[in-house]
């Protein structure tokens, strides 16, 4: 049974989970149901997504979500596309959730009276069934431009086998292939898959896609917000696929107010291995995006920022990749967020820090005119703050007119006092 829903007049009673999205505009506050905001997408990353999708031609049609859940991902589409939207989903309360958020975007946008948003439908039910949902509009029959998917799957687990993802890709593009409207791009497709998922299994994704569409253009897509994780993984196909990349990078900025920044690659990723070195004072020590190695992107970034100074890996593992090189990175705007500290080797510390030696720091700290250090390297997480704390209460007291940090060297009880690089200061290799 399916339950067609107009998202003007759908009503908000009974909807109890209701929050303001951190990453939207003040006053746009989005509904949720049965637990559904933990699930449902950041604003900013769903307008992000909605603008990439807006570049690409797409044929007339609805623009179709099979398992919408809150509906945020939708109204973002609708505003960016200006197609009329049809969202599926299986819980009829996220599904209500989802049509009273499409309609907020849309009154938050002053676009209530666009033909887009008064033929979009939100259907409760079951998104592998498109002749129940179709047959459920009671309405003229078009076509699907665009199809987006981000199935369900288990919270809370590092790992999970693509049968646990709902509904089933397989059962969805299966039952929604006759319906998209002919493009010479073929189906426009966007799978927002989990971030967990393995190179076995997304070539097992790739082998599901090709049952149905055997050869279809498509680009893997990394998305982050920081600190260092992968935060969506996406499969573009057919017609929004990226005709220059089989992969793409993108690190979310801190506010929708800033453009992202888009790294893109058809090349095979490279090989990057850790190279055992002795701490060098003068050498330059990077801790890297580690959402960006994991994306297989490293390398092409590098090749713009450090042209001909291949580095040294000192370690590839952990939220903390650290690269060791001659010469300072060329950063352009939006490069730092790729980079959690970059400078000069000025010192090696061959002493444990700890609450009995942090002063020691300091002192070292002071002679390089450092007004703030900040520490690089893991620790225990009841020792950190302690630490960091003395460190920016004695520092900031002090007249130092430099920023600096503290890395470990991978390979040796070593610490490595660094200054963030000033042409000015730059002195050779020893």
């Amino acid at each position: 049974m399916h339950l067609n829903l107009n998202p003007s007049e759908t009503s908000a009673e009974g909807l109890v989970e209701r929050a303001q999205d951190s990453t939207a505009p003040e006053g746009l506050v989005f509904f949720h149901a049965n637990e559904g905001q933990p699930l449902a997408t950041p604003w900013q990353v769903a307008a992000l997504r909605a603008g990439m999708v807006a570049r690409y031609d797409l044929p007339p049609g609805w623009v179709l979500d099979c398992a919408c859940g809150s509906g945020i991902q939708l109204a973002a589409y609708g505003t960016a596309l200006q197609r009329p939207l049809l969202g599926v989903e299986l819980d009829e309360g996220r599904a209500r959730a989802s049509a009273v958020n499409v309609r907020s975007v849309v009154e938050h946008t002053r676009s209530s009276d666009t033909t887009w948003y008064r033929s979009s439908r939100i259907v409760a039910g079951d998104g592998t069934d498109a002749e129940g949902v179709l047959k459920a509009l009671n309405g003229p029959q078009q076509g699907v431009a665009f199809l987006h998917l981000d199935p369900a799957r288990p919270r809370n687990s590092r790992t999970h086998a693509l049968e646990e993802m709902q509904p089933a890709l397989h059962r969805v593009l299966e039952a929604w292939a006759p319906h998209f409207t002919g493009s010479a791009t073929g189906p426009a497709v966007l799978l927002d898959l989990s971030p967990r998922l393995t190179l076995e299994q997304r070539k097992e994704v790739e082998s599901i896609v090709d049952q149905t569409w055997p050869g279809i253009a498509r680009t893997w897509e990394w998305t982050s917000r920081g600190r260092g994780r992968v935060d969506r993984l996406a499969l573009w196909l057919g017609g929004v696929a990226d005709d220059n990349a089989g992969r793409r990078f993108v690190r979310v900025p801190p506010s929708l107010a800033e453009a992202p920044v888009v790294l893109r690659s058809n090349q095979p990723p490279a090989d990057l291995e850790v190279r055992h070195h002795p701490p060098k004072r003068n050498e330059h020590v990077s801790i890297l995006d580690a959402a960006l190695l994991e994306s297989g992107l490293m390398a092409d970034w590098l090749a713009r920022v450090a042209p001909g100074d291949s580095g040294r890996w000192a370690t590839l593992e952990g939220r903390r990749p650290q690269l060791h090189h001659d010469r300072p990175m060329q950063l352009d705007v939006g490069d730092d967020l790729l980079v959690q500290a970059t400078g000069r080797v000025v010192e090696l510390l061959a002493f444990p820090l700890d609450e009995t030696t942090v002063d020691r720091l300091v002192e070292v700290a002071l002679q390089h005119r450092l007004s703030s250090v900040k520490l690089r390297f893991d620790l225990d997480p009841a020792l950190q703050p302690k630490l960091q704390g003395s460190l920016d209460r004695q520092l900031k007291r002090r007249h130092g007119d430099r920023a600096g940090f503290v890395a470990r060297h991978p390979h040796g009880e070593v610490l490595l006092l660094c200054v963030c690089s000033n042409p000015s200061d730059e002195t050779p290799l020893i």
